[in-house]
Formats: structure tokens, C-alpha cells, sequence
């Protein structure tokens, strides 16, 4: 059983403000359920902050609405904190005021200048997002972010963002060329580089504007030796308040220096036009290995004299992570292993311009550098060549980020002193200094980062559920901001200062008066993201300090640790934010795409059922023990907590709830995400209690039925399928059950093929009959109630390619699988269903004859969920067809041609990443070209599409992706039954399985 949790409200000035803004008509949404808040009180890093409410600006006359309304004088202890992607590390958008959010709807991109170069766009913008609407023109935004398909352009600007090919390319405030924002009062200001005459009119205008003019004008010219004095000399310069760039190269004075960077504690940030470059056509990524991470690092000066793009750099612990990821099968033969001498660190080094011949002749001489140079000791290298390659390699190092979340056990890379940087000839000295204080703490830690611009990401590896480990974040930061700074450095070189701010004064010393002027003339009470960065002048409040920051480990030590080890796949999401790929053409996360509410997403869901499991502890309920109480005993008390709800009773439990309904089950969080969040696993376990408390609709015992009562209905398939074809029938389930387009049966003559194949029933004893020669040429097909009944023609045509193939077929006898039953959150029924099909399947897999499923999705169960049923431990591994024809089907080349397309099903592309690859190998040895097309998820994912609650949704996400690549050339083939049957529901076309396409050519 659970209980009921309480939800809290926003506090009574914050209430208000919501209020008198409604009035105001903000057209955009707000909300302070606590869902929302919940997550939105994390981002990537180890704070935790939960806000009043959230709100969601239409455009920036909304945010001009919220901005005057922080004026008055009744609203001046409101808060308010400006949001992007939200992947900070630092706790740059985390507040106990508002969090505006500027990305759900200010996310369009407004203008392309391709001749002047340059573009114009909202501030929730994704980077990839832009760069893909460029790529077409020839052009990109630099420069390049490991979160670049998630990160905002308004996140950027405020953190001035850098990242790869900085040196090249240099930080954010580089290709800024204007910024339209928002200042307190609600006045807009356009900023761009201005000569001295239009600085004096600027500074001579009434209000708010013209006092940040002035008060900005009075900085450079008094402080100019100062500033000179104090910002350091380094290729990421200085993020917050850059007042040493107030004047530009050519003298002018530019605002925008100051508001980049600035965390949005000066303004909102509302749109931008960005200089754009264009892409170089040709690049060489050189991946040069080594036996010492320190030696990596000692190499970098000397390869930087080649003048490559950006050297990037891997230490070991972050390459084992990436041999267990997705990403490691497309890189594996970039990073050759030699188990004499293990690669210990890495460098890539990118070469890039217009000409291949003049790239290649510089990678030549860099080449023998490499050969000759005997300075470190480098195990070899090898070349990426062409910008897919180089992608490729590109996507591994993007992930590091995450990766090295993904360790096993509690003691995991925590971010806080994360993007320190030095000048690059000394970064060598410093890391070993770095490393030294770190060993003295007795912790181990990840490194990668960008070597040519001194900067490397060091995450010092914590329990922070221990108060003893946690309270180590505090003396290593003191000793980090000490280090870098002695070393002519900064403690925050890539990715803002947030939480970090305390360092501020101590490093600007006599300057930093004059940065609290200029909050002072910006934010005067201290309202905008205030304790980041500085405070206005003899303001009440001070910076938050590192060891006064909320943490995330203070609310995770209240869970049980029990119940924390039970549910590691939710607890563990560290925020890296890998589930809020814009790309639509990305499977990871469909639901986050349609909806674009955090909560639906596996970082908001993830959130959501660690604060669950928090409050069920607190109220002394253990999630852990078993419902002992009958489903008819339990049915009064459960009803009774349905009619309480419907009377608008409130529960936490309620929003949870929502958040996972909503989930399609897809399973590509389990394949994408670098921490392996598995939402379909807990939200099962959620439903499953839940469901204890309060009664299931009817459709989820409809659904989990099917597979046991589909072989019944089956015997009348015409009597079945008029039924369900009827107007009061299909009216009837969507009305009253919430199920519509429900499947027909198959009237295909199924034993007719099964007679003229020689198909016999698998058993034990038929099976052990067969000599060695004749187990190698036979073959157990499990079916699955999908392709055996609504789609037999199918399961008939992999019969006849397997008899053609000359294979004895063996068919299992039908037994449910369980999935509906799992996804539903019947795990009790789930786990009979599976310990009686799992062992029937294990007996016959025993005699030696390969077992192969046809649908992915069902298939893939065996692999999945059927190993965490106890007793099922080690289940026969099902093969998927692409994997047994791999096996057994010879090299034929008699294709008559043919260019196909392949729409792999999500689930088996994120799940067995080199399913799609084998596929195309199958074509290829029949003399056929299969291209793998990239594709998001068709909405279907199972009976998620069958529910009348996810209509919409369902229809948005098939839109998003597949509905644009069906008419592409080349015939598209779709892996996926649920994929083929959203597609005929919602294009009316009949898309052929890959199978269909290999029989068809085996046939001849």
C-alpha cells in the first residue's frame, strides 16, 4: 500500500504575483503543481532548489508582462529565475522564487541570412536545432557544446558558453551581434556595438536603460586599469560581467559583453542575432592513443604548434565507460585495443578547411610529428576522415558528460569544480597538482575536457547521500579556486559560476564594488537569479555559499537505502539532461518532444518518483513490502480513494501518476540515456502501487488481457472483427473503455503454410530426436500475439523464408508473453506469465536449436524484463531475425536490385544498437541496398497509440518524424508491428517488413 501525500503550495506573496499576473494577461501558462516544481528543483548539478512556481512565457511580450510586474513595489520579495535546457552544472537556473521558463514556447528561429551571414532567433533555440536549419545554407553556429542538442541559445548567451574549437572559434559573446532583453520594469533593451555618439544618446535616455548606460560607461572609463589588471589573459576569458570587452577591438561600446555570461541576474535574454560561419567541407579527426593520461596532457603544447582546430582530450575511465555504451559499437575501430598496453588517455586533434588536398598535407605533417617526436611515450593513432566520421568519434566525446554518471555503485564523478581553466602551457603542472589534492581526499575521479584551451572537466567521485563525503565539496572548492588562481587561472572557465559566486569577491577584489554597481543599476533589489554572481550594493542578502546551497544528497538520504537499490535506474539520473534532445529524428524521449513538458521526459519522471519515494518514507509506508491484501478485499478501500479523488482530494501520487501514464514504454531511455534511466521498469513498479491504492480503469485489464484471450477470439475471426468494426461497438470503447482503433484478426490460412513448410510443434522430445547436422539446420520460431493473429501473413512469410533457406521449422507453442501485462504494472501477473513461458522456452533452447522471435518489441522481453523475474536469471536469448539470418544466410548477390529504406523500431534500434547495421548486411549479401533512415518514434509503441487519452500525442509524434519519411526514395520497410500499424492508421499506407523483402529475393 501507499499513502496519500500532501501537496504544497507556493507561498502567499508568490500566489499574488501568479495572481495579479493572470490579471495582467500573461498569455503564456504558469504552474505550481508540485510536479512541475519537483523538476525543475534540479539541473546537472548536485543542488537542489524547489521553486514557488514556474512560468511559461508566449513571447517577450509576456516576459515583459512578468518583468513590470517585479517593479512594484508590493512584489519586491518575489524572485525570479530565467530557464533554458537546463543542463547547468553549477546551479545556474535553480531558485526558490519563479523559474521562467523561456524554452517551451520561445523556440523559433526568425530569420536566416545566408548572403550577410547571420540569423535570428528566439532564446529557447537549441543549438542543434539552428544548426540543422543552417546546415542546408552551408552554414553553423559556433561554438560546438556536448549539450548542443539540448542546450538553449539563451542558455548560452548567459553563460557565455564555449566548448570545442574555442580557439578557433571563441565563446558565445564572439558571434553575438545583438540581444533584445527584457530589464526589470518590463523595458526593452536592444544592445549591439555602438560608436561614442550613439553611446551619449543611450546614456541620456530616462529609466532603467539609461541608468545601466551610464553606470556601464562609468565602469570602463574609471576602471580601466583595474580591469586590465584583474581579467585574466586566457582563450575563455571570463564569464559573468565581462567588463574587460565593454569596448571592442574597433572601440566600440558594447553592452552585450556584460550580458553574456551574466545568468540572467540583469535581464531576461529574449532573442538574439548571431554571426553564423560557414562549415568547413572537409575535416580529419586524428585520435592519437597513449599509456598516461599525463602524457596526453604533456603532448598537447606540441601538437597544438600544428594549428588544428581543437585538441580534445579522454582519460581512461571515461573510455571504459564508453565501451559499455551505445555510442562504443560506431567507434570501436577508431580506439584499437591492445591488451599488453592499454590506452590510458587520448587526444583528438581536428584539421579541418575548404581544400581536402591542403588538410590532408597538414595531417601529413602532423602525422610526422607523431612518428618522430619521442618525447611521451603514444601507443599509435589512426584517422576519421569526412565529417560523419568525425561525428561519430564527436558523439562519443559529447557523452563524457553523462558517462561518467554511469559508474557502478554510490561513490560516483560529482560536478563542482568541474570547468576550471589555466593557460594550456601550464595545464600539464596544474592537473598533477589538481590530481595531488584530490588523492590527498583519497578520491578517484573522471578527466576529459579542452586541452588546447587549458580547460579540463574534473569531477571529483562522491557518495553525496554521506554527510561526511558531502561536506568535502566545500574545503576542495576552497582549494580548487586557490589552485587555478595561483596558477593565473579561473575556478569557472566554461560553465558560470551559479552556486560557486562566494569566490567572486575574493578574485575581483578591488573591482568587485563596481560589479555590484552594476547589478546595482540592472536589478536594484536584488530580484533577477539573485545570490549568483553579486549583489547590488548594501544589499540585505549575500551570495549562497557552497556548503549553504541545498544539495540533492540531503533529500536522497531520506529514501531508504533499501528501497534506493530497488529503484537505482530512477534514483541515479544525475540531470545530464541527454532525454531533452530537440531532434525529432532521435528516438530518446517521444513524449518529451510532443508535449515539451519536462515531467514527460525520463530526467521529469525520474525526479518525480525519487521525491515519491522520498515522501513515502517520510510517511513510514515501505514501497518494498508485499500487498498482501486480495484484490476483492482491497476493492472498497479503493474505490472509496477514487471517489475522494474525483472530489478533488489532492495527492502527489496523482501527478506521478500522470507523468508516467504518459510514458509510451518505449525503452529508448534504457538504450540512450548515459546513466541508463529505465523508465518503463519503475514506472511499472510505480503503477503496480498505485493501483493498490486506487482502482484501475477498465482498459488496462483489457489490455493486459489480450494475449491470453486473443488465441479464443481467434477460432471466429469474422464474428470478432465485425463486432469491432461496428460504429457502436468502436464508439462504445472509445467513450466508455478509452480504446480506439482497436486491430482485427487475420483470416490468412495459417495451416496451410504451416503444412506446406512441414512445420512441426516444438517440444522437448522432437527437438532431442535431431542429429547435430539437423539442429544446425533447424530453427524454433516463438510466435507473439501481434504478428499471429492481426498480422499472420508475416509470421507466414518468415516460415516460408526459413523453409526456403532450407531449415526445419519447429513452432513453440503460443504462450502470452507478458508485455502488455508489465507495461501496465501487472508485475505479479507478469512474472506467472513469464516463469511459464520462460521455462517452457528454456527447456526447448536447452537441445541446441536457436530460438528466434519476429517482433522486436516482444522479443526483446525475453532479454530485458524476463532477467529480473526471479528464477528466469540466464533465460534463452531470443534471437531477433536479422541476428539468426546473420547466422544463415550465405552471400548470394542474385538481388534484383532495389533501393530500400529502413524505419527501425525504437526499442531494438536503442536496445541492440547493432540490429540496424545487421539488417543492412542481410541486404547487402542478397545483392540489396538497405539505408538505415534516421527516425524518431511513430507514436504507436504497442497499445500506448490504442489509448484514446494519447490520440493526440500519438498523432504529434508520428508527425514529428515518420510522416516525413515515407515518401523519400526508396521503399520503406518498418521493423516494428506497432510502427506498420500507426503508419497504416495514420498515412492509410501498408508498410513491408524487412523479411518480405529478403523472401521476395531468396524466392528470385
Amino acid at each position: 500500500m501507499i499513502a496519500q501525500l500532501p501537496v504544497s503550495a507556493p507561498a502567499t506573496d508568490y500566489a499574488a504575483f501568479l495572481d495579479a499576473l493572470r490579471a495582467s494577461g500573461f498569455r503564456g501558462q504558469f504552474s505550481t503543481d508540485y510536479g512541475t516544481r519537483t523538476v525543475l528543483a534540479t539541473d546537472n548539478s548536485i543542488y537542489q532548489r524547489l521553486p514557488q512556481a514556474a512560468v511559461f512565457p508566449l513571447d517577450a511580450d509576456d516576459v515583459a508582462k512578468v518583468a513590470a510586474l517585479m517593479a512594484e513595489p508590493r512584489f519586491r520579495q518575489v524572485k525570479l529565475t530565467p530557464r533554458g535546457g537546463g543542463t547547468g552544472t553549477n546551479g545556474q537556473s535553480l531558485t526558490d522564487g519563479i523559474v521562467v521558463d523561456l524554452s517551451r514556447h520561445m523556440n523559433q528561429i526568425l530569420e536566416i541570412n545566408v548572403e550577410e551571414r547571420w540569423v535570428r532567433v528566439q532564446a529557447g533555440v537549441v543549438k542543434d536545432q539552428l544548426n540543422a536549419a543552417l546546415k542546408p545554407h552551408g552554414l553553423f553556429f559556433a561554438p560546438e557544446l556536448s549539450t548542443s542538442n539540448r542546450a538553449t541559445i539563451g542558455g548560452m548567451i548567459n553563460t557565455d558558453a564555449s566548448g570545442q574549437g574555442s580557439c578557433t572559434y571563441g565563446k558565445t559573446r564572439d558571434h553575438v551581434l545583438e540581444l533584445h532583453s527584457v530589464l526589470l520594469g518590463g523595458e526593452r533593451l536592444h544592445s549591439l556595438p555602438v560608436d561614442d555618439a550613439t553611446l551619449d544618446a543611450a546614456c541620456a535616455l530616462p529609466g532603467r536603460i539609461g541608468e545601466v548606460y551610464r553606470m556601464a560607461r562609468e565602469i570602463q572609463e574609471t576602471q580601466g586599469d583595474l580591469i586590465e589588471s584583474t581579467f585574466p589573459k586566457l582563450n575563455r576569458c571570463l564569464t559573468g560581467y565581462d567588463l574587460a570587452h565593454l569596448r571592442d577591438d574597433d572601440g566600440r561600446f558594447n553592452l552585450n559583453s556584460v550580458l553574456c555570461g551574466a545568468e540572467g541576474s540583469l535581464g531576461y535574454v529574449v532573442e538574439a542575432k548571431l554571426n553564423v560561419l560557414p562549415i568547413p567541407k572537409y575535416a580529419v579527426l586524428v585520435n592519437v592513443r597513449y599509456t598516461s593520461f599525463m602524457d596526453a596532457l604533456r603532448d598537447a603544447n606540441a601538437l597544438m604548434a600544428h594549428k588544428p582546430l581543437s585538441i580534445e582530450t579522454v582519460d581512461s575511465r571515461v573510455l571504459m565507460l564508453a565501451m559499455q555504451d551505445i555510442v562504443w559499437h560506431s567507434v570501436a575501430e577508431y580506439f584499437p585495443a591492445d591488451p599488453a598496453k592499454p590506452t590510458l588517455g587520448i587526444n583528438l586533434v581536428e584539421f579541418c578547411g575548404d581544400q581536402p588536398d591542403e588538410v590532408n598535407a597538414r595531417v601529413a605533417a602532423f602525422i610526422e610529428h607523431l612518428q618522430q617526436d619521442t618525447s611521451v611515450e603514444r601507443l599509435g593513432h589512426t584517422l576519421a576522415e569526412g565529417s560523419a566520421a568525425v561525428t561519430k568519434v564527436y558523439t562519443m566525446r559529447k557523452r563524457s558528460v553523462g558517462l561518467l554518471g554511469n559508474v557502478e555503485g554510490e561513490v560516483r564523478p560529482q560536478p563542482f569544480v568541474e570547468d576550471t581553466a589555466v593557460p594550456p602551457e601550464q595545464l600539464a603542472d596544474y592537473i598533477a597538482e589538481f590530481r595531488a589534492l584530490l588523492d590527498g581526499h583519497g578520491l578517484t575521479y573522471g578527466m576529459f575536457g579542452h586541452v588546447d584551451a587549458g580547460v579540463l572537466h574534473v569531477r571529483p567521485a562522491l557518495d553525496m547521500k554521506d554527510p561526511a563525503q558531502a561536506a568535502l565539496v566545500k574545503p576542495i572548492s576552497d582549494a580548487v579556486a586557490a589552485l587555478t588562481q595561483r596558477y593565473g587561472g579561473l575556478l569557472w572557465g566554461e560553465h558560470g559560476k551559479g552556486l560557486r559566486s562566494e569566490y567572486v569577491p575574493a578574485y575581483f577584489g578591488e573591482l568587485y564594488p563596481a560589479l555590484q554597481r552594476l547589478k546595482g543599476a540592472f536589478d536594484p533589489h536584488n530580484q533577477l537569479n539573485p545570490g549568483k554572481i553579486c549583489t547590488p550594493p548594501d544589499s540585505a542578502e549575500g551570495l549562497i555559499k557552497v556548503n549553504e546551497a541545498p544539495l540533492r544528497g540531503e533529500h536522497d538520504r531520506q529514501i531508504d537505502e533499501r528501497v534506493w537499490q530497488s529503484f537505482g535506474s530512477a534514483v541515479h539520473c544525475n540531470g545530464n539532461g541527454a532525454c531533452y534532445n530537440y531532434d525529432p529524428d532521435d528516438a530518446m524521449c517521444p513524449s518529451w518532444k510532443a508535449t515539451r513538458q519536462r515531467q514527460h521526459s525520463p530526467k521529469g519522471r525520474a525526479s518525480l518518483i525519487r521525491e515519491w519515494l522520498r515522501l513515502q518514507g517520510a510517511a513510514n509506508i515501505d514501497v518494498l513490502a508485499p500487498n498482501r491484501v486480495s484484490w476483492l478485499k482491497g476493492l472498497p478501500e479503493r474505490l472509496r480513494n477514487v471517489r475522494a479523488q474525483q472530489q478533488g482530494q489532492a495527492d502527489f501520487s496523482h501527478e506521478v501518476y500522470d507523468a508516467m501514464a504518459g510514458c509510451l514504454a518505449c525503452k529508448s531511455c534504457a538504450g540512450q540515456c548515459p546513466i541508463k534511466v529505465n523508465v518503463p521498469d519503475f514506472r511499472s513498479r510505480f503503477l503496480e502501487l498505485y493501483h493498490n491504492r486506487y482502482q484501475r480503469p477498465l482498459r488496462d485489464y483489457l489490455i493486459g488481457s489480450l494475449e491470453f484471450t486473443i488465441p479464443y477470439l481467434a477460432h471466429a475471426p469474422g464474428l470478432y472483427n465485425a463486432v469491432m468494426g461496428s460504429k457502436f461497438v468502436s464508439g462504445l470503447l472509445a467513450d466508455r473503455i478509452g480504446m480506439v482503433d482497436s486491430p482485427l484478426i487475420s483470416r490468412f490460412n495459417f495451416q496451410a503454410t504451416l503444412k506446406r513448410c512441414g512445420v512441426r510443434a516444438a517440444s522437448v522430445p522432437a527437438l532431442r530426436e535431431l542429429t547435430p547436422a539437423q539442429r544446425e539446420r533447424s530453427i524454433v520460431l516463438v510466435q507473439d500475439a501481434f504478428t499471429r493473429y492481426f498480422e499472420t501473413p508475416l509470421l507466414a512469410a518468415f516460415i516460408d523464408l526459413a523453409h526456403r533457406l532450407g531449415h526445419k521449422i519447429f513452432l513453440a507453442p503460443y504462450s502470452a508473453n507478458g508485455k502488455p501485462l508489465h507495461v501496465q504494472g501487472f508485475l505479479g501477473a507478469f512474472a506467472k506469465a513469464a516463469v511459464r513461458n520462460g521455462t517452457q522456452l528454456k527447456a526447448l533452447a536447452d537441445c541446441g536449436v536457436p530460438l528466434v522471435g519476429l517482433d522486436p518489441a516482444m522479443t526483446l522481453v525475453y532479454r530485458q524484463e524476463y532477467q529480473k523475474v526471479p528464477g528466469l536469471e540466464g533465460s534463452p536469448n531470443v534471437l531477433l531475425p536479422q541476428e539468426w539470418l546473420m547466422d544463415v544466410l550465405p552471400e548470394q548477390g542474385t538481388g534484383k536490385g532495389g533501393s530500400f529504406r529502413l524505419l527501425a523500431h525504437c526499442t531494438e534500434k536503442t536496445n541492440v544498437p547493432t540490429s540496424t547495421r545487421q539488417w543492412e548486411q542481410v541486404f547487402s549479401r542478397l545483392g540489396l541496398k538497405l539505408v538505415t533512415e534516421a527516425t524518431g518514434c511513430c507514436g504507436m509503441s504497442g497499445t500506448y497509440g490504442h489509448e484514446a487519452r494519447n490520440q493526440e500525442t500519438s498523432k504529434t509524434i508520428f508527425e514529428q518524424s515518420w510522416a516525413g519519411k515515407l515518401d523519400k526514395d526508396g521503399e520503406p520497410l518498418a521493423t516494428g508491428y506497432s510502427c506498420r500499424s500507426q503508419v497504416k492508421r495514420m498515412a492509410d499506407r501498408k508498410l513491408r517488413h524487412p523479411l518480405e523483402v529478403v523472401l521476395q529475393a531468396v524466392i528470385g
